[in-house]
């Protein structure tokens, strides 16, 4: 098995990930590129100075606007909003891989008495007037109802009729997200947006048996860069034990897919795409490009999914504190980890008000040992800078550490 060192595995993951040396990924090409490769990224509302996924992609993405994603989803509808990693937005492309999820779904509807006269009465409405929110859906009342998408199952019985019959449509696979203003979702019929040999194509891997457990395994691995058989949070939304964890690594180890490797200090196994391998290769070699960036992190980006993988190869503890209670937060609602080079550096907790068009830097937090020097304080401030642009502000006066 290949050994190698800390140094090379940080410098793969942050090449693979395109936050080292150039920009791999440039545009709304590139951002498409990007959630290709990650086979999806986490989508959440919250918007205190970018939306996850737009953070995501702008750590990223040379000359990464909002706009781009907005039209990659709802013009260009290459990509979709749905289930994956708790709720996400991956390719369209791979609609077919999750027409079991969408079969479940309507067998769930079944169980609950009203839901299909329903959605009869939703679709013929919508079918005459175009996409509906919740709000603009004639559908008046409450119905006892449970979501089978799993980051609403807190919504149980006397859910409002409109707001349940559209939910449910959409888990089903009949509606997409038309496009959203704010927070508010607009929906519409999918067949009108994605083609019918998508829309009704069977799932690649046939049943949801062990070959699209793999492929969806596979799909997380290539999202962090390396990741380990083990019990872990990058696998949040795939549901399966863990002998089907291992019989998924093992097959796709077999096939020659994934490819383990040794990391001087960790105890486990790392495994990568085989075809990131030349890409390893040169990290190795000393012939790859390690200039070094800043970047502002999203709190659920791909490259955190599994935090005890983070503090293993960066000695570097994260944890997103928007959930936590106020006394018990060690740093912030919502702290931003720091990379500059292959090092996570620091932390920061900046905050973009729309109405002053200012973004104001709360809080920043350097690791031990990290000095802040005049090079680092020009990157920091001029990615802060970058930031407030991204969010149509300038910088305000205040920074602390």
């Amino acid at each position: 098995m290949l050994t190698v060192s800390l140094d090379h595995a940080r410098q793969f993951i942050l090449l693979n990930q395109g936050l080292l040396g150039n920009h791999r990924f440039v545009g709304k090409p590139g951002a498409y590129q990007y959630v290709r490769q990650a086979g999806c990224i986490q989508y959440d509302p919250v918007d205190v100075c970018g939306k996850n996924a737009e953070l995501t992609l702008q750590s990223r993405v040379k000359g990464f606007r909002k706009k781009m994603l907005e039209d990659l989803l709802y013009r260009d509808r290459l990509l979709v909003d749905y289930s994956d990693k708790e709720l996400s937005i991956w390719p369209s492309e791979d609609w077919p891989y999750f027409s079991g999820y969408r079969e479940r779904s309507k067998a769930h509807a079944l169980r609950f008495a009203g839901i299909p006269e329903l959605e009869q009465e939703a679709l013929a409405y919508i079918r005459k007037h175009g996409p509906v929110s919740s709000d603009t859906l004639p559908i008046e009342g409450t119905i006892y109802w449970h979501s089978s998408m799993h980051w609403s199952g807190h919504w149980s019985k006397d859910s409002l009729a409109a707001r349940s019959v559209l939910e449910q449509l959409y888990t089903d696979g009949t509606l997409l997200i038309h496009h959203k203003t704010g927070s508010r979702k607009y929906y519409d019929l999918a067949e009108k947006y994605l083609p019918a040999d998508l829309l009704n194509a069977p799932n690649p891997c046939g049943e949801e048996g062990d070959a699209w457990i793999a492929w969806r395994v596979k799909r997380r691995i290539g999202a962090v860069g390396m990741l380990w058989n083990r019990n872990s949070t990058a696998f949040l939304g795939i549901a399966m034990s863990g002998e089907q964890r291992n019989a998924a690594f093992d097959r796709l180890e077999k096939s020659g897919e994934i490819t383990p490797v040794l990391v001087e200090g960790i105890r486990f196994p790392l495994y990568l795409l085989s075809d990131g391998l030349p890409l390893l290769e040169a990290v190795m070699a000393g012939q790859a490009d390690l200039r070094p960036r800043l970047e502002f992190l999203a709190p659920l980006d791909p490259m955190l999914w599994d935090r005890k993988l983070v503090e293993a190869v960066w000695n570097y503890q994260y944890s997103w504190e928007i959930y936590t209670p106020v006394v018990k937060r060690k740093y912030g609602y919502y702290v931003l980890p720091m990379l500059w080079g292959d090092r996570l550096v620091g932390r920061i907790e900046p905050k973009a008000d729309r109405g002053s068009q200012t973004l104001t830097v709360n809080n920043l937090w350097l690791e031990p040992g990290v000095r802040r020097t005049k090079q680092l304080s020009g990157r920091i401030d001029r990615s802060v800078q970058r930031l407030a642009r991204f969010n149509a502000c300038s910088v305000s006066a205040a920074d602390s550490e």
